[in-house]
């Protein structure tokens, strides 16, 4: 069922209105005859995702890809289609589900390079879809869908597959997590531009509008990509224009074309730069991490030594409670003094035969003040054994100590 009746129309004075300011070099919202509405590029979150708004009228693509049989006719190409919702919540006169002239006339240019997009030759390509959702008409919707398709391909990745397996056959598409998605090879943009004829072909506008649309006589898309290459040319019926006014109308859509691709590229390389940014460096599982433990060192020394270097310091705690070790040798060589005297003879003479007792007693000290190490522990057999002498030697000086008085006295009578 046709939905033509829905569509808006101007009355009368409406029509004699515009097809006037035409006249007169103006038009309704201000512009001039071949100047574009304010055009605004924004791209989604994720890639192949675009939104384009050329003034009132706005447009949203999103691509995506999967992997098919090709054709027949061409087995090493993929594929590329283009499907266009138009809902009646953009404009009451569009009929839900159906694809319209619009739709038909978007899927006819070819930007992407088709032999990229094969994996298996006769086997398996990718398809590439673009399904673009008319959200406001407010005219012109070619060349807004248009340019909404172009960015949302240009930001699009198709996972990366390889081929394998035991006849070579079999594909593997990788994760994303695993392997960085492959860009679209994309070898031009070509850009459309609409223009619209009034008054029998003599008046042309550029980028028409909603109103403008519904008094037009005929309209004509060109395609031209940013080197001046016209790659189609599309006029929807209406009135015969002159020879002379399309090369005009070529010569205006070749400018229009390089500034809208500026424009694309620079809204692609933004999203790119802010999505290298964003993105967080994963470290992969076999790379193993470093521990750093600085807590012992043991360096080996030309004379076969080991040396332990800590860094952590002794607390002066420490160091006092290791030099209280001594006292109980005190304590025993006090009970030898107790002996009889005669011991003390004996062990004099020891002292006299053993002049090193001194020195062992001060080598005794600083053993037992200074703090162990691991070089204490592994003493050579030798200095063990002396340490046995060194006790006795600093008993016998206790003992040989000088006695008291009444000691010294009984000793005396006892002599005489």
């Amino acid at each position: 069922m046709s939905m033509d009746h829905l569509r808006w129309r101007p009355t009368v004075n409406e029509r004699d209105f515009i097809e006037r300011v035409l006249q007169s070099d103006l038009r309704v919202d201000g512009r001039n005859s071949f100047d574009f509405r304010t055009l605004k590029i924004t791209l989604g979150r994720e890639d192949g995702m675009s939104e384009v708004q050329l003034g009132e009228t706005r447009v949203m693509a999103y691509v995506t890809a999967q992997l098919v049989q090709p054709y027949r006719d061409r087995p090493n190409e993929g594929t590329l289609a283009i499907f266009t919702e138009f809902s009646p919540m953009a404009d009451p006169a569009f009929e839900a589900g159906h694809p319209g002239e619009s739709a038909i006339e978007l899927g006819r240019s070819r930007a992407v390079d088709m032999e990229s997009l094969c994996v298996v030759a006769g086997k398996q390509v990718w398809s590439v879809r673009v399904d673009l959702h008319i959200l406001d008409n407010g005219g012109n919707l070619i060349d807004a869908a248009n340019i909404a398709a172009l960015a949302a391909l240009s930001t699009f990745r198709r996972p990366e597959c390889t081929v394998g397996g035991d006849d070579g056959q079999q594909v593997i598409v990788h994760d994303p997590e695993v392997r960085d998605p492959i860009p679209l090879t994309i070898h031009h943009m070509p850009i459309a531009v609409t223009f619209a004829y009034f008054g029998e072909g003599n008046i042309v506008v550029l980028d028409p509008t909603y109103k403008e649309e519904a008094v037009m006589g005929g309209r004509m898309t060109a395609t031209i990509n940013s080197n001046g290459d016209v790659c189609a040319i599309q006029k929807a019926g209406g009135e015969g224009v002159m020879s002379g006014v399309i090369m005009q109308c070529l010569r205006i859509a070749s400018v229009k074309a390089a500034d809208i691709t500026s424009k694309i590229k620079k809204a692609v390389d933004s999203y790119t730069t802010e999505k290298d940014l964003k993105k967080v460096k994963r470290l992969p599982v076999s790379v193993p991490q470093k521990i750093h433990v600085t807590d012992v060192t043991m360096e080996n020394k030309g004379d076969g030594e080991l040396e332990t270097q800590t860094q952590t310091a002794k607390t002066p705690s420490d160091v006092q409670q290791i030099s209280k070790d001594p006292a109980p040798m005190v304590e025993a060589s006090s009970e030898e003094d107790a002996q009889p005297v005669t011991d003390s003879s004996n062990a004099e003479a020891k002292s006299t035969s053993n002049p090193h007792g001194a020195n062992g007693e001060s080598d005794e000290a600083q053993e037992i003040g200074s703090p162990k190490s691991l070089k204490d522990a592994i003493k050579p057999k030798h200095k063990r054994k002396k340490k046995s002498g060194r006790i006795t030697s600093y008993h016998c000086l206790r003992i040989s100590a000088p006695l008291p008085p009444p000691q010294r006295a009984f000793l005396q009578d006892i002599n005489k």
